[in-house]
C-alpha cells in the first residue's frame, strides 16, 4: 500500500507539470507562434528547468501536439454539448437547425482565438506536420471532431441550409480555418471592434458572403 501511494502521488505530481507545461505551450503559440516559441521560454513559462521538462516531452514539436490535443479536446466537449442539446430540444419539439450548430462551433472558435487561447501553428512545416500525424492521440481527437463537423455539414446541404454544391470538405476546411482567421487577429489589433463585433462580422462572411442583398 504504501508503495502504490508513494506512485500515486509521482504520478500526480508528473501531471501537475505536464499540465503547467501544455498551459505555458498553449499561451505562447497564441501570442507569439510556433516559430518564434523557444524550449526556453517554455520552461520559464512553466517556472521549471529545461532538463525537467526534456523529461516529459522531447522536442517542440511534442510541445506543440500536446497543445493541439489540449484545443481539440475542448473543442470535442463544446461540439458534444451542442449535441446534448440538439437532442434535448428535439425531444421538446423545437429542432435545432445544423446550420446553427455549425455557426455555434465557428463562433466558439473564434472567440478561443480572440481570448489568445488558440495555438497558432505554421501554414507548412514539414517537421510539425509529420509530428502531428505520428501523434495518435492528437489524429483521433482531429478525426473525432471532423467526423462529427461533416455530420452537420451533410445535413446543412441536404436540407438547403448550405450550398449542396460545395464539396463537404471544402465546407469543412472552411470552418476549420476560422480557429486560425488572421482577419479576427487583425481586426483585434486594430483596437477599434469589440470581440462579439468581430465575431458577428467574420460569421456573417463566412457563411453570409460579401455581396449586399440583391
Amino acid at each position: 500500500m504504501p508503495m502504490t501511494s508513494r506512485t500515486s502521488i509521482k504520478e500526480q505530481i508528473q501531471r501537475v507539470r505536464e499540465q503547467a507545461i501544455v498551459a505555458a505551450v498553449n499561451r505562447l503559440l497564441a501570442t507569439k507562434g510556433y516559430d518564434a516559441m523557444t524550449v526556453d521560454e517554455v520552461a520559464a513559462e512553466a517556472g521549471m528547468a529545461k532538463a525537467s521538462l526534456y523529461k516529459l516531452f522531447t522536442s517542440k514539436e511534442e510541445l506543440a501536439g500536446a497543445a493541439m490535443v489540449g484545443v481539440l479536446d475542448r473543442a470535442l466537449a463544446f461540439v458534444d454539448g451542442l449535441r446534448e442539446e440538439a437532442s434535448q430540444a428535439a425531444e421538446a419539439g423545437t429542432p435545432m437547425r445544423p446550420l446553427d450548430q455549425l455557426k455555434a462551433v465557428t463562433r466558439w472558435a473564434m472567440q478561443t482565438q480572440l481570448e489568445g487561447e488558440m495555438p497558432s501553428l505554421p501554414a507548412q512545416n514539414s517537421n510539425l506536420s509529420a509530428s502531428l500525424q505520428s501523434n495518435d492521440a492528437y489524429m483521433d481527437r482531429l478525426i473525432s471532431l471532423s467526423n462529427r463537423l461533416s455530420i452537420w455539414i451533410t445535413e446543412a446541404q441536404t436540407s438547403g441550409q448550405l450550398q449542396a454544391t460545395l464539396p463537404a470538405e471544402l465546407v469543412l476546411y472552411t470552418l476549420f480555418a476560422r480557429a486560425c482567421d488572421p482577419v479576427v487577429a487583425l481586426l483585434k489589433e486594430s483596437g477599434q471592434y469589440t470581440h462579439a463585433q468581430i465575431i458577428d462580422w467574420v460569421s456573417s462572411t463566412t457563411f453570409d458572403g460579401l455581396a449586399g442583398a440583391r
